[in-house]
């Protein structure tokens, strides 16, 4: 009877945030296939569907698709975690369609800012020419979207300080790193704050104190 109990509670909790489960299994099977691919044939495959500034002027739209199906590094485990903590949470609370507005928008936007400021420093000489082929795929600007929009989930006080811990950890490696990656990824935090419109009406902020509370209780 536990068993049971404890797989209805997890069948439920999966039903709660299709949008971001489907997107996990998706991730789940392109890993897998990564595994099984040839190191050389795995780069020239990823590169293909990478949104960097060559394949963005060729088949901008196929690549911004094709680049959030893939975990460039091949390890799968952790993402779930990180879909767990923050996309699940972000689509019970919005809702699938408005979660995948604040996931879209930080992935485009993001990616086009950022490989935009690349190609300017390209042009600068800042940056060399072969940057325009640079392997660029993966979740973690829409991740980092999301993460940003729930600031608005939490209650204030504590508001203001999960909103200094993740400008801390986006902005720190900005400040030292300085890679247009580490760019894109502070971008997208300040777009998924932008979504505030988004949040209006989605209920009472998560009180940390309050959950304390009837935990002990």
């Amino acid at each position: 009877m536990r068993i049971d109990g404890a797989l209805h509670r997890a069948g439920s909790y999966l039903r709660s945030a299709p949008g971001t489960y489907v997107w996990l299994a998706v991730l789940f099977v392109s890993t897998v296939a990564l595994h099984h691919m040839s190191p050389d044939f795995e780069e020239d495959f990823l590169r293909q569907r990478s949104t960097n500034i060559h394949e963005l002027s060729d088949n901008p739209v196929r690549v911004l698709i094709t680049s959030a199906m893939w975990i460039d590094g091949g390890l799968w485990l952790p993402y779930a975690f990180l879909f767990t903590a923050f996309h699940a949470q972000a689509e019970r609370w919005l809702g699938t369609l408005r979660w995948l507005a604040v996931a879209v928008a930080a992935h485009v936007l993001a990616t086009l800012i950022s490989e935009g400021a690349l190609l300017g420093a390209i042009k600068r000489g800042a940056a060399p020419h072969s940057a325009v082929d640079t392997l660029d795929i993966g979740v973690s600007y829409a991740l980092a979207g999301v993460v940003g929009v729930l600031t608005y989930r939490v209650a204030v006080p504590w508001r203001y300080l999960y909103l200094v811990v993740i400008l801390a950890v986006y902005g720190l490696p900005l400040l030292t790193g300085r890679t247009f990656t580490d760019f894109g990824h502070f971008i997208s935090i300040l777009i998924g704050l932008c979504c505030y419109p988004l949040v209006r009406g989605r209920g009472k902020a998560w009180n940390p104190k309050e959950t304390l509370a009837t935990l002990r209780g």
